[in-house]
């Protein structure tokens, strides 16, 4: 019930393929109205990156996981307190009307204290959901600036027409990746010290 949505950083913007260039090959009619040629071979020099190892290795990301993760735990044991607290109010009002204790006016109050106290929380684990889904929404709108900003520069003298990105585990627009064409490790240590680059320039 407290639980929420795992961490969205795994799939990162990097879905599909990040064309850095393509030329379409276009007909003309005899009215001059373009059509596309008919789909044939992929051509051009290919790349991709093992979003896996990606992951794993960049510590950018890897200490946001971490961060987001302590946020997550935080959140849920906030919450967890919350709940028992009225838990345990309700159980000693249930207790007080069992025992025939309590009279109807205090039965009510309690009553809409813990109507009150229903509202507050659901309302708060909305409201810590929603900071975190946005941290992590802004965590992944950046890292996917960062990284078409690398891939730019890395590929001025790489002269790549398409960067894909493979996974092994699944869901990779890729079926088979051919090792050789595997720029991982070139873009996680260029990205590694780029960030440390930048960590620099804040501490001076």
């Amino acid at each position: 019930m407290i639980k929420n949505a795992g961490i969205i950083v795994g799939s990162l913007a990097l879905v599909g393929a990040l064309v850095l260039g393509c030329n379409a090959d276009h007909s003309k009619t005899a009215a001059g109205t373009a059509t596309v040629a008919a789909p044939g071979p992929v051509t051009g020099k290919l790349a991709y990156v093992n979003i896996d190892t990606f992951e794993s290795k960049y510590e950018v990301l890897k200490a946001k996981q971490e961060e987001f993760k302590k946020r997550q735990d935080d959140m849920d044991n906030e919450l967890q307190l919350s709940y028992k607290q009225m838990q345990d109010f309700a159980a000693k009002v249930q207790s007080k009307v069992q025992a025939n204790s309590i009279t109807q006016s205090e039965y009510q109050e309690a009553e809409t204290r813990l109507m009150q106290q229903q509202k507050s929380l659901e309302a708060r684990r909305q409201s810590l959901t929603d900071e975190l889904l946005k941290a992590k929404d802004d965590f992944n709108k950046d890292l996917k600036t960062h990284l078409d900003a690398f891939l730019v520069s890395y590929n001025k003298d790489k002269n790549f027409d398409f960067i894909f990105t493979y996974s092994s585990s699944g869901g990779s627009p890729l079926l088979y990746a051919n090792r050789t064409l595997d720029i991982t490790k070139d873009v996680v240590e260029g990205m590694n010290a780029a960030a440390h680059n930048d960590d620099k320039k804040k501490n001076k």
